[in-house]
């Protein structure tokens, strides 16, 4: 008798089915082990706080940016009106936990932390360098 491919997939996923009801539950938490939930290590925020730092203009973040950690004032990135931080390595929890503070989020394709400073946007399909000027406060002579 002539099978064809999908019934050989089929059986095979059912003997594999078969297998693994039939061990005992000792060796089916071998095979699959539980999952082990994610213990959260992030320093608290006040999300109130946060809140409100979200919807602040851009002078204001750059001017909090500054007065919490002068290092982060020098990694920042205006880009329209919103404010980005870049990293070349993953930041010490206390930094992360300053920028979730101040209101900046990550993103994750752009890899910056971003704060929309009040003008907030979906996300657009080009890169926002393209669209809007951009410049580091930090290099201006009047910051």
């Amino acid at each position: 008798m002539k099978t064809t491919k999908k019934s050989n997939v089929k059986g095979l996923l059912a003997d594999t089915a078969n297998r693994v009801q039939s061990k005992a539950p000792e060796a089916q938490s071998a095979v699959a082990p539980a999952a082990v939930e994610k213990k959260d290590n992030r320093l608290p925020i006040d999300t109130e706080a946060r809140k409100k730092n979200r919807t602040l203009p851009t002078a204001k973040v750059l001017e909090l940016l500054k007065t919490s950690n002068p290092g982060l004032f020098n990694l920042a990135e205006v880009v329209g009106k919103w404010v980005w931080v870049a990293f070349r390595e993953t930041p010490a929890p206390e930094l992360r936990q300053i920028l979730a503070q101040l209101g900046f989020h990550w993103n994750r394709e752009r890899q910056a932390w971003q704060h929309p400073c009040g003008a907030f946007r979906l996300r657009g399909f080009q890169d926002p360098h393209e669209k809007y000027a951009s410049y580091f406060p930090a290099d201006s002579k009047t910051a």
